[in-house]
């Protein structure tokens, strides 16, 4: 449960948009500490999160503290046409990677500043963001390295079918997780 006083919104891709400058910094100040240390400035995410925020069905769900944003969550779904399975470092079925509307709902931010980790604020974020959603799962991609984040998500009910890799140079192995939506919970 997360502490008292702190307020949850969820916002659809124009309200996000209007958030761009917290989420900005909120974003370099978390992927500034290991095992992130990524290379982005904020132009490169604010390029990147312009685009996602303008996909239909993308929802960012925020925690504040007193107007002080302390942490996100963000999504969209996948399109058929979807680059999201393409650097797999070992191939799966298509029963797996062959996307349709409604599908699958991809979780591509889930962030909360140092001092406000484990007090349930990142379990909030990822249950108000996946709640209601119409898709049939949800996926994500997790750093092995990324310890607490992994233990987090297999405790809420993930699970690894795959690794990828960007083509960048030197990015990392990452793991690709799922997690089955509403009905399709039976898994």
């Amino acid at each position: 449960m997360a502490e008292p006083g702190i307020s949850f919104q969820l916002l659809d891709g124009t309200q996000a948009g209007e958030r761009t400058k917290e989420l900005t910094a909120l974003h370099a100040e978390v992927y500034a500490d290991p095992p992130y240390l990524r290379e982005d400035d904020a132009t490169v995410f604010a390029d990147r999160f312009r685009v996602q925020r303008r996909q239909p069905g993308f929802a960012l769900a925020i925690a504040g503290h007193g107007g002080y944003p302390v942490g996100y969550a963000a999504g969209m779904p996948l399109r058929p046409s979807t680059s999201w399975w393409r650097e797999l470092t070992s191939p799966l079925p298509d029963e797996v990677t062959a996307e349709h509307p409604g599908r699958t709902f991809a979780v591509v931010e889930l962030v909360v500043r140092a001092s406000w980790r484990r007090q349930g604020i990142g379990r909030a974020l990822h249950d108000l963001l996946l709640a209601g959603r119409p898709e049939e799962r949800a996926t994500a991609v997790v750093l092995p390295a990324a310890a607490a984040a992994q233990r987090a998500f297999r405790d809420w009910g993930w699970r690894k079918v795959a690794r990828t890799r960007d083509t960048a140079p030197g990015s990392p192995v990452a793991d690709v997780l799922v997690i089955p939506l509403g009905a399709a919970r039976r898994w």
